[in-house]
């Protein structure tokens, strides 16, 4: 098996409390880029494949149908684009790759593309897009829309969406830019193509008005988790991000997807999962127990509702004072939100038949929130430890997408100093940027 690869999720690195936290930033805040200089060329110097950004346009409005719990306690909230933060660290950085999320659902293709292509050449073939299909209601609204689109629909969006921005990489080819200062031809025309394509929710002409980027097309990731979800992972990512709490459902997810890429006639020994992991990492695990500890503090009731609230796309101020898990999963499903998550989670655990209590349901909410059921504790062996045996028991090619719950740029830069040459000292991690572009550095296939 190869070895694994390594990024760091920075898309809350600066909510949830995380601000607060004695971490090291030495008066750095979002959004100031120091702190994000500070973690970049850190996590370069230890060999991280990729920083990785997801995103959202809108300010959590689940909960009681208002922002003001959101805006009050930071949650998920504030957020910029990166895109011009991705530039900017490039410029400190030679190897480290980026990955940019856009959503499919409310985004333009034509747009897209042509941001991409452009981030490729600023960043030298080291950028990587997220393509999300939006469940939240708060970016539905801030995009037209009065409801969200069917969870089905959006996906047959996003494939389109994707096929789309892989034939406008393609209109203009790699050797059609001449440059014949003789003659003072630019570009071979004949290579120049519109792509004309006509779809279900795409009329675009082309071609890209863009010379061809590093990569031509940058290695595209998807996170979705439903069959409908992994069924779109099969059909176009290059990299998979990955949600399971527990070795089983990673297992059953690795599975589940490798029978959909045989479906449609891919190698599953090219398509990678990073699996959604907090690591908490210090000189000693003692240490790093008390700082976990120290995280629930934060989550008060309020806090734990707009969390949940937001990501599952479904307002949990209304629950009753108790009711059957199937039910309300079968409730979310019905709101075209999100039927996997912490809900699906507590389905998968104790059965849809399960009664719960409303007190029940936020406490382990609140664990979730905090992310103690996808978390690694400990010093840097005894993280490095569990990291590999996961990898290793789940099978597949892949690794895992990092965040830290103690924020940045502290809590990752112990990752990078103490967690990454651990497992680098083993020989756990894939070699360290063989290539000179990220999908070559991913080993991804061209």
């Amino acid at each position: 098996m190869t070895g694994m690869h390594v990024a760091y999720d920075l898309s809350f690195a600066h909510t949830e409390g995380r601000w607060a936290l004695a971490d090291g930033s030495a008066g750095i805040t979002f959004p100031d880029l120091a702190g994000y200089r500070q973690v970049a060329i850190a996590a370069e110097r230890a060999g991280v494949d990729l920083l990785f950004f997801g995103d959202g346009s809108g300010v959590p409005s689940t909960w009681r149908g208002s922002i003001d719990a959101a805006v009050e306690w930071g949650i998920q909230w504030p957020r910029h684009d990166m895109a011009p933060v991705i530039a900017v660290l490039s410029t400190a950085t030679r190897h480290i790759g980026f990955g940019l999320t856009y959503s499919s659902t409310f985004m333009h293709p034509f747009t897209v593309a042509r941001l991409l292509n452009s981030l490729d050449h600023v960043t030298g073939g080291r950028i990587a897009f997220n393509v999300v299909a939006s469940t939240r209601g708060s970016d539905a609204a801030n995009h037209g829309a009065d409801h969200l689109m069917d969870h089905d629909l959006r996906y047959e969006r996003m494939e389109e969406f994707v096929s789309v921005c892989r034939a406008l990489w393609d209109s203009v080819e790699p050797d059609a830019i001449v440059r014949d200062v003789v003659t003072g031809r630019f570009a071979d025309p004949r290579k120049v193509h519109p792509i004309h394509h006509e779809g279900r929710f795409f009329s675009v002409r082309g071609p890209l008005a863009s010379v061809p980027s590093p990569q031509r097309h940058p290695p595209i990731v998807q996170a979705g988790a439903s069959p409908r979800g992994i069924a779109a992972s099969a059909s176009f990512a290059d990299l998979v991000f990955g949600f399971g709490p527990t070795v089983t459902a990673q297992q059953r997810h690795r599975a589940a997807l490798d029978r959909a890429l045989v479906d449609v006639g891919r190698d599953p020994a090219e398509v990678g999962i990073l699996w959604a992991t907090q690591a908490i990492v210090a000189p000693t695990t003692a240490g790093a127990l008390a700082e976990r500890d120290e995280l629930l503090r934060f989550w008060n009731p309020e806090a734990v509702g707009v969390f949940l609230s937001h990501n599952s796309g479904y307002d949990f101020s209304t629950l009753p004072a108790s009711f059957r898990l199937g039910e309300l999963h079968d409730e979310i499903r019905a709101a075209q939100a999100s039927p996997a998550g912490f809900v699906g989670g507590l389905v998968d655990e104790l059965g849809p038949a399960a009664c719960v209590t409303r007190e029940e349901f936020f406490e382990r909410g609140r664990r979730a929130a905090a992310g103690l059921d996808h978390m690694v504790v400990g010093d840097a062996e005894t993280v490095a430890d569990t990291l590999q045996e996961t990898f290793d028991a789940v099978g597949g090619p892949g690794g895992f997408m990092l965040s830290s719950p103690l924020g940045a740029p502290g809590g990752f830069d112990r990752l990078s100093e103490l967690l990454m040459p651990a497992l680098r000292s083993r020989g756990a991690l894939a070699p360290r940027y063989p290539g000179a572009t990220l999908r070559e550095n991913l080993a991804l296939r061209t």
